[in-house]
Protein backbone atom coordinates (compact mmCIF):
# COMPACT_ATOMS: atom_id res chain seq x y z
CA UNK A 1 0.00 0.00 0.00
CA UNK A 2 1.41 3.38 -1.00
CA UNK A 3 1.90 5.40 2.23
CA UNK A 4 2.40 9.12 2.77
CA UNK A 5 6.04 8.63 3.80
CA UNK A 6 7.44 8.72 0.22
CA UNK A 7 5.51 11.95 -0.39
CA UNK A 8 7.00 13.52 2.75
CA UNK A 9 10.48 12.44 1.68
CA UNK A 10 9.83 13.78 -1.83
CA UNK A 11 9.07 17.24 -0.38
CA UNK A 12 12.31 17.13 1.62
CA UNK A 13 14.37 16.13 -1.44
CA UNK A 14 12.74 18.90 -3.51
CA UNK A 15 13.71 21.50 -0.92
CA UNK A 16 17.28 20.17 -0.88
CA UNK A 17 17.50 20.30 -4.66
CA UNK A 18 16.02 23.79 -4.99
CA UNK A 19 18.82 25.14 -2.81
CA UNK A 20 21.38 24.01 -5.39
CA UNK A 21 20.65 26.67 -8.01
CA UNK A 22 23.85 25.98 -9.92
CA UNK A 23 22.82 22.38 -10.57
CA UNK A 24 19.38 23.53 -11.76
CA UNK A 25 20.86 26.04 -14.21
CA UNK A 26 23.40 23.64 -15.71
CA UNK A 27 20.95 20.75 -15.99
CA UNK A 28 18.81 22.99 -18.20
CA UNK A 29 21.57 24.93 -19.96
CA UNK A 30 23.25 22.05 -21.81
CA UNK A 31 20.17 20.43 -23.41
CA UNK A 32 18.70 23.84 -24.35
CA UNK A 33 21.92 25.02 -26.02
CA UNK A 34 22.36 21.64 -27.71
CA UNK A 35 18.83 21.68 -29.10
CA UNK A 36 19.06 25.31 -30.25
CA UNK A 37 22.35 24.65 -32.05
CA UNK A 38 21.06 21.57 -33.87
CA UNK A 39 17.68 23.15 -34.51
CA UNK A 40 19.01 26.27 -36.17
CA UNK A 41 21.66 24.46 -38.23
CA UNK A 42 19.19 21.81 -39.44
CA UNK A 43 16.65 24.45 -40.40
CA UNK A 44 19.04 26.24 -42.79
CA UNK A 45 19.92 23.66 -45.42
CA UNK A 46 21.79 24.84 -48.47
CA UNK A 47 20.79 23.52 -51.90
CA UNK A 48 22.79 20.63 -53.34
CA UNK A 49 25.56 21.76 -55.67
CA UNK A 50 24.84 20.04 -58.99
CA UNK A 51 27.27 20.31 -61.84
CA UNK A 52 25.96 19.71 -65.39
CA UNK A 53 28.10 18.82 -68.40
CA UNK A 54 26.06 19.53 -71.53
CA UNK A 55 27.71 17.61 -74.37
CA UNK A 56 24.42 17.44 -76.29
CA UNK A 57 23.80 21.19 -76.66
CA UNK A 58 20.26 20.32 -77.76
CA UNK A 59 16.83 21.72 -77.04
CA UNK A 60 16.05 18.59 -75.04
CA UNK A 61 19.13 19.10 -72.86
CA UNK A 62 18.19 22.73 -72.23
CA UNK A 63 14.69 21.69 -71.16
CA UNK A 64 16.08 19.16 -68.71
CA UNK A 65 18.53 21.67 -67.23
CA UNK A 66 15.75 24.25 -66.89
CA UNK A 67 13.52 21.72 -65.14
CA UNK A 68 16.25 20.86 -62.67
CA UNK A 69 17.11 24.51 -62.19
CA UNK A 70 13.51 25.22 -61.16
CA UNK A 71 13.85 22.73 -58.30
CA UNK A 72 14.99 24.51 -55.10
CA UNK A 73 16.82 21.32 -54.09
CA UNK A 74 19.64 22.09 -56.58
CA UNK A 75 22.07 24.86 -57.35
CA UNK A 76 23.03 24.25 -61.01
CA UNK A 77 26.52 24.96 -62.34
CA UNK A 78 27.34 24.22 -66.00
CA UNK A 79 30.88 23.58 -67.16
CA UNK A 80 33.30 21.19 -68.77
CA UNK A 81 33.64 17.62 -67.58
CA UNK A 82 37.24 18.10 -66.43
CA UNK A 83 36.46 21.24 -64.44
CA UNK A 84 33.38 19.80 -62.76
CA UNK A 85 35.14 16.49 -62.02
CA UNK A 86 37.89 18.47 -60.30
CA UNK A 87 35.30 20.45 -58.32
CA UNK A 88 33.68 17.19 -57.24
CA UNK A 89 37.03 15.80 -56.04
CA UNK A 90 37.75 19.02 -54.12
CA UNK A 91 34.34 18.89 -52.45
CA UNK A 92 33.02 22.03 -54.13
CA UNK A 93 30.29 20.02 -55.84
CA UNK A 94 28.20 17.12 -54.56
CA UNK A 95 27.21 15.47 -57.82
CA UNK A 96 27.82 15.90 -61.57
CA UNK A 97 25.32 15.06 -64.32
CA UNK A 98 26.77 14.35 -67.76
CA UNK A 99 24.44 14.71 -70.77
CA UNK A 100 25.90 12.75 -73.73
CA UNK A 101 26.02 13.96 -77.32
CA UNK A 102 23.28 11.46 -78.21
CA UNK A 103 20.82 13.23 -75.89
CA UNK A 104 18.94 14.80 -78.83
CA UNK A 105 15.37 13.57 -78.42
CA UNK A 106 15.54 10.84 -81.03
CA UNK A 107 13.78 7.51 -80.68
CA UNK A 108 16.96 5.80 -79.43
CA UNK A 109 17.54 5.82 -75.70
CA UNK A 110 20.32 7.89 -74.19
CA UNK A 111 22.39 6.96 -71.16
CA UNK A 112 23.05 9.77 -68.68
CA UNK A 113 25.96 9.56 -66.26
CA UNK A 114 26.16 10.72 -62.66
CA UNK A 115 29.50 11.35 -60.99
CA UNK A 116 29.41 11.21 -57.22
CA UNK A 117 31.81 10.96 -54.32
CA UNK A 118 31.40 7.68 -52.40
CA UNK A 119 30.95 9.73 -49.23
CA UNK A 120 27.89 11.34 -50.86
CA UNK A 121 26.30 8.12 -52.09
CA UNK A 122 23.64 8.26 -49.34
CA UNK A 123 22.19 11.34 -51.07
CA UNK A 124 21.32 9.41 -54.20
CA UNK A 125 18.07 8.16 -52.63
CA UNK A 126 17.00 11.81 -52.50
CA UNK A 127 18.44 12.97 -55.82
CA UNK A 128 17.56 10.12 -58.21
CA UNK A 129 13.76 10.46 -57.89
CA UNK A 130 14.08 14.15 -58.77
CA UNK A 131 16.13 13.32 -61.87
CA UNK A 132 13.68 10.63 -62.94
CA UNK A 133 10.72 12.97 -62.52
CA UNK A 134 12.44 15.67 -64.56
CA UNK A 135 13.23 13.19 -67.33
CA UNK A 136 9.61 12.01 -67.45
CA UNK A 137 8.34 15.59 -67.73
CA UNK A 138 10.75 16.38 -70.56
CA UNK A 139 9.91 13.15 -72.41
CA UNK A 140 6.16 13.84 -72.23
CA UNK A 141 6.67 17.35 -73.57
CA UNK A 142 8.84 16.04 -76.40
CA UNK A 143 6.42 13.31 -77.47
CA UNK A 144 3.34 15.40 -76.72
CA UNK A 145 1.78 12.60 -74.71
CA UNK A 146 -0.49 12.72 -71.68
CA UNK A 147 0.03 10.48 -68.66
CA UNK A 148 -2.24 7.44 -68.44
CA UNK A 149 -3.24 8.32 -64.90
CA UNK A 150 -2.59 10.94 -62.26
CA UNK A 151 -1.86 10.38 -58.59
CA UNK A 152 -2.93 12.80 -55.90
CA UNK A 153 -1.34 12.33 -52.49
CA UNK A 154 -3.30 13.65 -49.54
CA UNK A 155 -1.45 13.81 -46.21
CA UNK A 156 -4.24 13.39 -43.69
CA UNK A 157 -1.87 14.36 -40.88
CA UNK A 158 -1.15 17.69 -42.58
CA UNK A 159 2.40 18.01 -41.32
CA UNK A 160 5.83 18.79 -42.71
CA UNK A 161 8.55 17.25 -40.60
CA UNK A 162 12.13 18.35 -40.57
CA UNK A 163 15.21 17.17 -38.74
CA UNK A 164 14.22 19.08 -35.59
CA UNK A 165 10.98 17.04 -35.47
CA UNK A 166 13.03 13.83 -35.65
CA UNK A 167 15.58 15.14 -33.16
CA UNK A 168 13.17 16.42 -30.49
CA UNK A 169 11.87 13.05 -29.14
CA UNK A 170 15.37 11.61 -28.99
CA UNK A 171 16.74 14.68 -27.24
CA UNK A 172 13.88 14.57 -24.74
CA UNK A 173 14.67 10.91 -24.04
CA UNK A 174 18.39 11.61 -23.65
CA UNK A 175 17.78 14.58 -21.34
CA UNK A 176 15.35 12.46 -19.34
CA UNK A 177 17.99 9.77 -18.91
CA UNK A 178 20.81 12.11 -17.85
CA UNK A 179 18.61 14.02 -15.38
CA UNK A 180 17.34 10.78 -13.87
CA UNK A 181 20.75 9.12 -13.57
CA UNK A 182 22.30 12.21 -11.98
CA UNK A 183 19.27 12.64 -9.72
CA UNK A 184 19.43 9.12 -8.30
CA UNK A 185 22.85 7.54 -8.71
CA UNK A 186 24.92 10.68 -8.20
CA UNK A 187 22.74 11.85 -5.30
CA UNK A 188 22.89 8.45 -3.63
CA UNK A 189 26.69 8.56 -3.54
CA UNK A 190 26.59 12.14 -2.28
CA UNK A 191 24.10 11.31 0.49
CA UNK A 192 26.28 8.39 1.55
CA UNK A 193 29.40 10.59 1.60
CA UNK A 194 27.69 13.22 3.75
CA UNK A 195 26.37 10.61 6.17
CA UNK A 196 22.71 11.30 5.40
CA UNK A 197 21.98 7.64 4.70
CA UNK A 198 23.68 6.60 7.93
CA UNK A 199 21.35 8.87 9.90
CA UNK A 200 18.29 7.60 8.06
CA UNK A 201 19.34 4.03 8.87
CA UNK A 202 18.23 4.43 12.51
CA UNK A 203 14.75 5.59 11.46
CA UNK A 204 11.78 3.37 10.49
CA UNK A 205 12.25 4.38 6.85
CA UNK A 206 12.44 1.37 4.53
CA UNK A 207 14.65 1.34 1.40
CA UNK A 208 11.55 1.28 -0.83
CA UNK A 209 10.19 4.41 0.91
CA UNK A 210 13.49 6.23 0.45
CA UNK A 211 13.74 5.18 -3.20
CA UNK A 212 10.12 6.12 -3.98
CA UNK A 213 10.47 9.50 -2.24
CA UNK A 214 13.57 10.43 -4.21
CA UNK A 215 11.98 9.14 -7.41
CA UNK A 216 8.87 11.29 -6.93
CA UNK A 217 10.99 14.39 -6.33
CA UNK A 218 13.15 13.80 -9.40
CA UNK A 219 10.09 12.93 -11.47
CA UNK A 220 8.57 16.34 -10.81
CA UNK A 221 11.83 18.10 -11.64
CA UNK A 222 12.25 16.05 -14.81
CA UNK A 223 8.74 16.87 -16.04
CA UNK A 224 9.31 20.59 -15.46
CA UNK A 225 12.64 20.59 -17.29
CA UNK A 226 11.36 18.54 -20.24
CA UNK A 227 8.31 20.80 -20.50
CA UNK A 228 10.64 23.79 -20.84
CA UNK A 229 12.62 22.02 -23.58
CA UNK A 230 9.43 21.03 -25.36
CA UNK A 231 8.11 24.58 -25.22
CA UNK A 232 11.34 26.03 -26.64
CA UNK A 233 11.34 23.49 -29.49
CA UNK A 234 7.72 24.21 -30.42
CA UNK A 235 7.59 27.99 -30.04
CA UNK A 236 11.12 28.97 -31.08
CA UNK A 237 12.28 26.21 -33.45
CA UNK A 238 8.95 25.42 -35.09
CA UNK A 239 8.89 21.75 -34.05
CA UNK A 240 5.58 19.94 -34.36
CA UNK A 241 4.07 17.32 -32.08
CA UNK A 242 1.46 15.34 -33.99
CA UNK A 243 0.37 13.00 -31.23
CA UNK A 244 -1.40 13.40 -27.92
CA UNK A 245 0.51 15.27 -25.20
CA UNK A 246 -1.07 13.05 -22.54
CA UNK A 247 0.43 9.96 -24.19
CA UNK A 248 3.75 11.75 -24.58
CA UNK A 249 3.91 12.59 -20.88
CA UNK A 250 2.79 9.10 -19.89
CA UNK A 251 5.86 7.69 -21.64
CA UNK A 252 8.03 10.38 -20.04
CA UNK A 253 6.79 9.47 -16.55
CA UNK A 254 7.23 5.73 -17.09
CA UNK A 255 10.72 6.14 -18.58
CA UNK A 256 11.76 8.50 -15.77
CA UNK A 257 11.01 5.78 -13.23
CA UNK A 258 13.08 3.34 -15.30
CA UNK A 259 16.21 5.50 -15.39
CA UNK A 260 15.83 6.56 -11.77
CA UNK A 261 15.83 2.89 -10.75
CA UNK A 262 18.84 2.18 -12.97
CA UNK A 263 20.57 5.20 -11.47
CA UNK A 264 19.99 3.77 -8.00
CA UNK A 265 21.68 0.55 -9.15
CA UNK A 266 24.73 2.48 -10.34
CA UNK A 267 24.83 4.59 -7.17
CA UNK A 268 24.65 1.49 -4.98
CA UNK A 269 27.60 -0.11 -6.78
CA UNK A 270 29.86 2.98 -6.91
CA UNK A 271 31.99 3.70 -3.85
CA UNK A 272 33.10 7.25 -4.63
CA UNK A 273 32.02 10.28 -6.65
CA UNK A 274 34.74 9.54 -9.21
CA UNK A 275 33.45 6.00 -9.56
CA UNK A 276 29.83 7.05 -10.13
CA UNK A 277 30.94 9.55 -12.78
CA UNK A 278 32.87 6.84 -14.63
CA UNK A 279 30.10 4.24 -14.30
CA UNK A 280 27.47 6.79 -15.27
CA UNK A 281 29.38 7.75 -18.41
CA UNK A 282 29.78 4.08 -19.36
CA UNK A 283 26.02 3.71 -19.06
CA UNK A 284 24.99 6.99 -20.74
CA UNK A 285 27.32 7.58 -23.69
CA UNK A 286 27.00 4.22 -25.52
CA UNK A 287 23.21 4.69 -25.48
CA UNK A 288 23.63 8.23 -26.74
CA UNK A 289 25.08 6.90 -30.02
CA UNK A 290 23.23 3.57 -30.29
CA UNK A 291 19.65 4.48 -29.42
CA UNK A 292 18.58 6.39 -32.51
CA UNK A 293 18.73 9.88 -31.03
CA UNK A 294 20.54 11.59 -33.91
CA UNK A 295 19.94 9.00 -36.67
CA UNK A 296 17.75 5.89 -37.10
CA UNK A 297 18.91 2.60 -35.62
CA UNK A 298 18.47 1.06 -39.11
CA UNK A 299 21.54 3.02 -40.24
CA UNK A 300 23.77 1.18 -37.74
CA UNK A 301 25.72 -1.95 -38.74
CA UNK A 302 23.47 -5.00 -38.82
CA UNK A 303 25.44 -6.75 -36.07
CA UNK A 304 24.77 -3.91 -33.60
CA UNK A 305 21.10 -3.28 -34.40
CA UNK A 306 19.62 -6.11 -32.23
CA UNK A 307 21.55 -4.89 -29.18
CA UNK A 308 20.75 -1.23 -29.86
CA UNK A 309 17.03 -2.00 -30.21
CA UNK A 310 16.68 -3.41 -26.68
CA UNK A 311 18.44 -0.59 -24.82
CA UNK A 312 16.17 1.33 -22.43
CA UNK A 313 16.91 4.62 -24.19
CA UNK A 314 15.96 3.04 -27.54
CA UNK A 315 12.54 1.99 -26.26
CA UNK A 316 12.00 5.46 -24.81
CA UNK A 317 13.15 7.41 -27.87
CA UNK A 318 11.15 5.20 -30.25
CA UNK A 319 7.99 5.52 -28.16
CA UNK A 320 8.30 9.31 -27.94
CA UNK A 321 9.06 9.55 -31.66
CA UNK A 322 6.08 7.38 -32.67
CA UNK A 323 3.78 9.63 -30.64
CA UNK A 324 5.37 12.94 -31.58
CA UNK A 325 6.09 12.32 -35.27
CA UNK A 326 3.48 9.75 -36.29
CA UNK A 327 0.63 10.49 -33.89
CA UNK A 328 0.30 6.90 -32.65
CA UNK A 329 -1.70 6.06 -29.55
CA UNK A 330 -0.47 4.12 -26.53
CA UNK A 331 -2.14 0.96 -27.83
CA UNK A 332 -0.21 1.27 -31.08
CA UNK A 333 3.18 1.44 -29.33
CA UNK A 334 2.68 -1.55 -27.05
CA UNK A 335 6.04 -3.14 -28.05
CA UNK A 336 7.90 -0.01 -26.90
CA UNK A 337 5.80 0.28 -23.73
CA UNK A 338 6.42 -3.38 -22.97
CA UNK A 339 10.17 -2.86 -23.31
CA UNK A 340 10.04 0.16 -20.99
CA UNK A 341 7.94 -1.78 -18.46
CA UNK A 342 10.37 -4.72 -18.49
CA UNK A 343 13.30 -2.38 -17.82
CA UNK A 344 11.29 -0.76 -15.00
CA UNK A 345 10.76 -4.13 -13.28
CA UNK A 346 14.43 -5.04 -13.72
CA UNK A 347 15.61 -1.65 -12.50
CA UNK A 348 13.30 -1.53 -9.47
CA UNK A 349 14.20 -5.06 -8.33
CA UNK A 350 17.92 -4.36 -8.67
CA UNK A 351 17.61 -0.95 -6.99
CA UNK A 352 15.90 -2.35 -3.91
CA UNK A 353 18.19 -5.40 -3.84
CA UNK A 354 21.48 -3.48 -4.12
CA UNK A 355 20.49 -0.52 -1.93
CA UNK A 356 22.31 -0.35 1.42
CA UNK A 357 22.31 2.40 4.02
CA UNK A 358 25.89 2.48 5.29
CA UNK A 359 28.10 0.39 3.03
CA UNK A 360 28.38 0.00 -0.72
CA UNK A 361 27.13 -3.16 -2.35
CA UNK A 362 29.64 -5.93 -2.87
Amino acid sequence: MFSSLPIILAKVFLKMHMRDRQAIIFSLFFPIMFMLALGFTSGNRDPIELGVVNHAQSELAERLIATLNDNPLFNITEGSEDALRKALIEGKSKIVLILPTAFQGTESASELRLLVDRAQMRQLSLILPVFEKALVVVERELRNTEPLFSLTVEDVKARSQGYIDFLLPGLLAFTLMTISISGSGFNLVEYRRKGILKRLFVTPIQPRDFIMGLMLARLLLCIVQLSILLGIAIFFLGATVVGDFASLYFVIVLATFVFLCLGFCLGSIAKTQQAIIAIGNLFIFPQMFLSGIFFPIDSLPGLIQPLASVLPLSFTANALREISNNGLSLLEILPQLTGIAVWFVIGFLLATRLFVWKEVAN
